[in-house]
């Protein structure tokens, strides 16, 4: 994949992870079930009719008020100098209106691979006893199941989401807290989010007899949002990384990256201040490429590959 060793610390860009991308049947429900239930903002709203797509961007801001037109240039600048994550939502038209139509999870096999999203949130049990009212669909309440404590929801399609309590901080609401997915050997993929991308280990958690172990990173923030390092209060999401012990030593093992049949997640996407020396930064580290910025319809957008295949998008600041 690419050398580790061979990486110069001191010519890395700062790779900002800006997104995580997943598919939508139906917008008008997605975009509703994400802003009423979990306080995010539409902060903007593109639409491709040639090509017969939308995309949707979500976030929740600490203590900021929000009021652009989500279609406006305003609204772009804001998005694309954006120092948080946000969630991407992907419509592709005509979906909304098949009934047989459905995206896939990312958790049933032989199409395992994204795990969920999570929110954090002020109060476990009155979150789920209002997320319940408002009529979302649980996977396991707090007080079901081997792990107490948090409490997992399905979103309209049926992606999971994780509920986690957060310790007490000087904002309140929820906070988009993670991405989770899922990595056949942690140290080819720590040694990509880590090393190549410059995101910091903040927490990793071994469960020997349960076989897994799971292993949480930080991005990188611009403007310097990136000094809180418990994962209970952090505002910005962390990439939570799975391992499920014996897959780095299967050849024959393989995750879904969400982007071959049957789709769902999309990827994750991280902004650099030149695009162009970012990519010849990751050219340089064997990384490889789906898309350089040169080619295709898009342009100003690159396309990665981390080691298990998930895509990584690289976009330009500003």
């Amino acid at each position: 994949f690419f050398l580790i060793c061979s990486i110069n610390m001191a010519t890395r860009p700062l790779f900002s992870w800006q997104q995580t991308m997943l598919r939508v049947k139906d917008p008008i429900q997605s975009v509703k079930y994400y802003t009423s239930n979990f306080g995010m903002k539409l902060l903007a709203k593109y639409d491709f009719p040639d090509s017969k797509f939308s995309l949707y961007f979500l976030a929740n801001l600490r203590n900021q008020s929000y009021d652009l037109d989500p279609s406006s240039k305003e609204a772009e600048q804001f998005l694309w100098n954006f120092d948080g994550t946000v969630l991407e939502l992907t419509h592709n038209h005509g979906t909304e209106t098949d009934e047989s139509f459905s995206y896939n999870s990312g958790n049933e096999e032989p199409y395992r691979g994204f795990g969920h999203i999570a929110f954090h949130c002020e109060d476990l049990e009155k979150s789920c006893e209002e997320l319940e009212a408002a009529g979302v669909k649980f996977k396991k309440k707090p007080n079901e199941g081997r792990m107490s404590g948090l409490a997992f929801v399905y979103d309209p399609d049926g992606y999971w989401i994780e509920i986690i309590p957060r310790e007490k901080t000087d904002y309140s609401g929820y906070n988009l807290a993670q991405t989770m997915l899922r990595v056949k050997d942690p140290q080819k993929t720590l040694g990509f989010y880590r090393d190549i991308l410059g995101m910091e280990m903040l927490k990793e958690r071994h469960f020997e007899s349960a076989k897994f172990s799971l292993f949480f990173m930080a991005s990188q923030r611009k403007n310097g949002e990136d000094s809180d390092k418990n994962i209970k209060t952090l505002f910005h999401p962390t990439l939570e990384l799975t391992h499920n012990h014996g897959t780095e030593s299967d050849d024959a093992f393989s995750y879904h990256n969400g982007n071959e049949e049957p789709k769902g997640f999309g990827h994750t996407g991280f902004l650099v201040d030149d695009l162009d020396a970012a990519c010849k930064y990751l050219e340089d580290n064997n990384v490889p490429f789906i898309k350089k910025p040169s080619e295709g319809k898009m342009r100003g957008i690159a396309f990665v590959k981390d080691p298990d295949g998930y895509w990584v998008e690289i976009i330009q600041r500003g």
